[in-house]
């Protein structure tokens, strides 16, 4: 039996950045009072977790618990199969402290060189939580697949975008026209599977 948000609950999204939580309202066809975890005065918790699932789901369960509602949160990133999945769960923290993608992107492909790879498999994952305080949480998994292209092409986008091509395709994300890229990216993806567990 699948847990359901009735339309206009006030939901957490668990992140302080005020654009990604209007991306998120957006995602979920506005059907949700949807405040950022900086506006709930939700501290971001530290990411202990090995998985993208496990990261998401103690996300959403710390900012359920801090602020009393529902909250939702996500965790993504880029894998890539010939450095055994990274940088997976560390793709933010490629970029360091200043999300500077440009020199994340030149360690993929450093690192790309260095192993010799001639697999330039890759995937990228989006995993969304959504957890009710002291209660259950849902959580769903999306994944795009494709392969990593040097150098970087395209401005558009965000991330790893620009050294990505997903299957069938010739154009990187950052290439592809934005309402293209996310029909079918691992967000979209993910989101459609939550709309379908909480959506009545």
């Amino acid at each position: 039996m699948p847990l359901i948000l009735p339309a206009g609950t006030r939901l957490v999204a668990a992140t302080h950045n005020a654009g990604k939580a209007r991306e998120i309202a957006a995602l979920l066809d506005g059907r949700f009072d949807v405040v950022s975890a900086a506006e709930a005065r939700v501290p971001e918790p530290d990411e202990t977790e090995s998985t993208f699932v496990g990261n998401a789901l103690l996300k959403a369960r710390h900012a359920a618990e801090r602020s009393g509602l529902p909250a939702l949160a996500d965790d993504s990133g880029l894998s890539v199969a010939a450095l055994e999945g990274a940088p997976g769960i560390f793709s933010a923290r490629w970029a360091g402290p200043d999300r500077d993608f440009a020199l994340a992107m030149r360690k993929v492909e450093d690192r790309l060189e260095e192993v010799g790879a001639r697999d330039f498999s890759a995937w990228f994952t989006s995993a969304l939580a959504v957890a009710w305080p002291g209660g259950p949480a849902v959580v769903v998994e999306g994944q795009v697949h494709g392969r990593v292209s040097f150098p970087p092409r395209g401005d558009r986008g965000f991330g790893y975008d620009p050294i990505f091509i997903a299957e069938g395709e010739t154009e990187t994300f950052g290439e592809m026209d934005p309402v293209r890229k996310d029909a079918m990216s691992h967000r979209a993806r993910a989101f459609e599977k939550l709309k379908a567990a909480l959506f009545d």
